[in-house]
């Protein structure tokens, strides 16, 4: 019988609704240049994807320059830290969710894209951090999902197996990496679905599935 001992979530989507700081962010950045991702090819085709990443992504496909990757980049992290502060609040429903999970029991963690400055302000600012054992961030690994090494970690640092954890995750990039790090996964929407009613169900089902 399987017994889910821990819950690791992704943050931009599932705990933080920031999907579209990002995108404001980097074309903040981008326009100092003249360059602009249009709001489709955002959710298409970077959705999920570190900032670097994406940059390069450019260069391929749109000429954008590689000598302006780190100012860009170092823009783009500024501007999304400055929507932060303006935007991301606590969500009650989202720490009355990780409170009662930890006071349950389960070990709870984030595994992000996001650089780590980003993860750890954004904890802060939803006042989520205090309920984590720790967070991993595109810093952390090598290869960033779909790849699922910072899965793998988040598992290997907990000191359980991926059958002894639930992923939540929204994007198809996330998912898959979650899928292939053999972990269970819980698919949502928005940030709305991340509730203790839902998680706790999805881990009754998993563990009296296995029963």
């Amino acid at each position: 019988m399987t017994k889910i001992k821990a819950v690791i979530f992704d943050m931009d989507g599932v705990l933080i609704e920031a999907k579209d700081w990002h995108y404001e962010a980097l074309n903040k950045a981008l326009g100092l240049f003249g360059m602009e991702i249009s709001r489709y090819d955002h959710l298409v085709t970077y959705d999920g994807l570190p900032t670097k990443k994406k940059l390069e992504m450019l260069s391929t496909e749109r000429g954008l320059p590689e000598r302006l990757h780190n100012f860009i980049n170092n823009m783009k992290q500024q501007y999304t830290t400055e929507i932060i502060y303006a935007k991301c609040k606590p969500r009650f429903y989202h720490e009355y969710a990780l409170s009662r999970l930890k006071q349950e029991g389960y070990q709870l963690a984030v595994a992000s894209n996001s650089i780590r400055q980003t993860v750890q302000l954004m904890m802060e600012q939803s006042a989520l951090m205090d309920y984590l054992e720790f967070y991993l961030s595109n810093q952390d690994v090598k290869i960033g999902k779909p790849d699922p090494e910072i899965y793998a970690k988040a598992i290997q640092t907990l000191g359980l197996t991926p059958n002894d954890c639930l992923i939540v995750e929204d994007n198809e990039r996330g998912i898959q990496a979650a899928r292939a790090s053999g972990a269970w996964v819980m698919e949502v929407n928005e940030v709305e679905d991340v509730n203790y009613q839902n998680i706790i169900a999805q881990i009754h089902m998993i563990e009296g599935s296995t029963a």
